[in-house]
Formats: C-alpha cells, structure tokens, sequence
C-alpha cells in the first residue's frame, strides 16, 4: 500500500513539475517576443518537450496563457497578502513591490502587464488578471473605508505599475511611497 502511494505521489509530483516547467517556458516567451508569441509549438521547443505534452497539461492555448498570469498573479497575491497581514506598513510594502518593476522584477511584471492587457480581448483571462486590483483594493481598504478612494489607489497603482515599466530608469521609491499616500489621504477628507 505504502508502495502505491508512493508512486502515485511520484507521479504527481513529476506532473506539478512539469507543468510549472511548461509555465516558465510560458512566461519566458511572453517576456522575449509578447503574448501573441505564444503557441503550443513554441511553448514546447522553449521547454524541450513535445507538443503533444503541453495539450496534455494545457488543452488551449487559454489554459496555457491563464495559468501563465496566475502563476505571477499568485506571487504577487502572496506579497500583499504578507503586507496586510504581518502589519507592516502596507503603502511602503505596495511602493517597494511597484518599485520593483524597475529592478529585479521587471520582467515578471512585464509579462503580468501584457497578459492582463490582453485579457481585455480574451475573457478567460479576465478572473486572473483581476487578482492584482481585488489585492490592492484589499490592501487600501485596510487604510480607508471610501469606496472611491479604494478606487483611485487601485488605478494608480496600476498606473504607477505602467509608468515604470515605460520609463527607463530606476524607480524612485520615496516617490512612490509619496504618490499612493498622498492618493488616500487627500480623498479621507
């Protein structure tokens, strides 16, 4: 019995591996050549598998594309989520990870960009892409209760996300830490 479970594990585990691979390799071609990059075939070539296997974990190229956002969704999910809930302070928390886009974490970003971007086109990816707007209104709702200031902080988060990924040079995070504090307190009046 402790032999089966075991393969069955094994099994499951290989196939989490593999699709994360298969997301990566996703992500890697969003980053290189843009969403409209991405096929199954090249998706394959980029992960050194077949074809066939990334049908296999991702029937349509929709599955392939929604859980490509949700893996960079779910990261940034973890990263707000961490804000609100240690009791740091969550604007300097929001800055640095908006920051962020500039630095390390540009291409990840740039790849969450032009995924939900395109989502607009593509309703699959529409629940996925919501994900970063349903955290940052969460995060702001723990600064203030004004349905339209939760609003505003959420566009210009989003905003501040854009300008830096067309901006070329390093994000300045006392600027931005400025920006969204200013954005709540002016609409708590």
């Amino acid at each position: 019995m402790a032999a089966e479970q075991d393969t069955v594990d094994g099994r499951r585990l290989r196939g989490q591996r593999r699709r994360a691979q298969i997301i990566e390799a996703t992500l890697t071609i969003v980053r290189r050549d843009g969403a409209t990059g991405v096929t199954h075939r090249t998706v394959a070539k980029e992960a050194g598998i077949t074809t066939s296997l990334t049908v296999y974990y991702f029937a349509t190229l929709d599955d392939l594309l929604v859980a490509a956002l949700t893996s960079v969704t779910d990261a940034y999910t973890q990263r707000i989520r961490e804000l609100i809930d240690t009791g740091a302070d969550p604007i300097d928390g929001l800055a640095r990870l908006i920051a962020e886009s500039a630095g390390p974490g540009r291409e990840r970003a740039l790849a969450e960009r032009e995924l939900s971007t395109l989502a607009a086109r593509r309703p699959a990816l529409r629940p996925a892409a919501r994900r970063w707007r349903d955290n940052v209104a969460e995060l702001a709702r723990t600064q203030t209760g004004d349905p339209d200031a939760i609003e505003a902080f959420v566009a210009l988060s989003d905003g501040l996300c854009t300008a830096i990924l067309l901006d070329d040079h390093e994000a300045d995070l006392a600027r931005i830490r400025a920006v969204l504090s200013k954005a709540l307190l002016s609409t708590s009046r």
